[in-house]
């Protein structure tokens, strides 16, 4: 998976309110925006271990553990991919999640 290039890497002091008009509740935004974190996050560590199997080996010798290049490389990359929770706040905010609101539908519903 390519990570958006554009989501900072640091942390941002977001207006909460602002960020809450959308939905009506600071709770459920935090909440949107916990789950999809939670999704980047297991799609990152299903992607690292995927790339990791590559370097798995049955005999380990002293100079594979000391001069294995390769999986310092990988794990520097993935330690410089923002946090999950900074994508998916800047997915939020790019409009870029769906999510929908079971109870808010069927109360809609029994209004007609």
């Amino acid at each position: 998976m390519e990570y958006k290039k554009s989501t900072p890497g640091n942390t941002v002091t977001r207006d909460l309110i602002r960020m809450s008009e959308e939905t009506g509740n600071i709770y459920e935004t935090v909440r949107i925006i916990g789950k999809r974190a939670n999704e980047i996050s297991a799609e990152i560590k299903h992607e690292l271990g995927q790339k990791l199997l590559d370097f798995s080996s049955t005999a380990d010798t002293l100079e594979e553990i000391f001069e294995n290049h390769e999986q310092i490389e990988l794990s520097r990359s993935f330690e410089r991919i923002p946090k999950p929770t900074l994508i998916a706040t800047q997915e939020y905010l790019n409009h870029e999640i769906y999510y929908r609101n079971p109870l808010k539908e069927k109360d809609n519903t029994e209004e007609f």
